[in-house]
């Protein structure tokens, strides 16, 4: 019989590796003035998304589960008027990838069943929790995937300066 938890983990490594790899994919034909560009006057630039994803799974994953000790600013991940380099900030998702993986490989059975809080969580759950950073992860690659759509369609954003 399979063991459960081996499974769980599995999983959910593959689906975080698989969404890591793909944000970083996203991002390697961005300038650093297109990765902070928001080529429109609504919404996010790719790297407030990717600042954005590395507080939520610090916050959610990090602070809540692995006890990291991680305090975030959420506002500040989509409005830091200084933020890092383009490498920097994807240094620090492979940090944040880093760490739910290894908590994620952490967890006994019965840790997936613990229950949850957090600050706007609504998950019932450690696995509820760690299956929403995934879901979360997905939806904000395909506001990248629009990004770079928009990058390779229009040229002349490409040009625009930055911020």
């Amino acid at each position: 019989m399979p063991d459960l938890r081996a499974t769980v983990s599995t999983v959910l490594t593959n689906h975080y590796t698989k969404n890591a790899a793909r944000v970083r994919e996203l991002a390697a034909p961005l300038t650093a003035a297109q990765f902070w560009q928001k080529p429109f006057p609504f919404g996010n630039s790719f790297g407030h998304l990717v600042l954005h994803l590395t507080g939520n799974l610090s916050y959610y994953i990090g602070a809540q589960i692995a006890n990291t000790g991680y305090v975030r600013d959420r506002p500040r991940e989509f409005a830091d008027p200084n933020p890092p380099s383009k490498d920097e900030a994807l240094k620090l998702f492979d940090g944040a990838i880093a760490m739910v993986l290894r908590t994620i490989g952490a967890q006994s059975s019965d840790d997936w069943s613990a229950a949850y809080t957090g600050v706007g969580a609504n998950a019932l759950n450690r696995l509820d929790t760690v299956m929403q950073g995934t879901a979360h992860m997905q939806h904000h690659i395909g506001q990248m995937i629009y990004l770079r759509h928009e990058f390779e369609r229009h040229p002349r954003i490409s040009t625009a300066p930055s911020k």
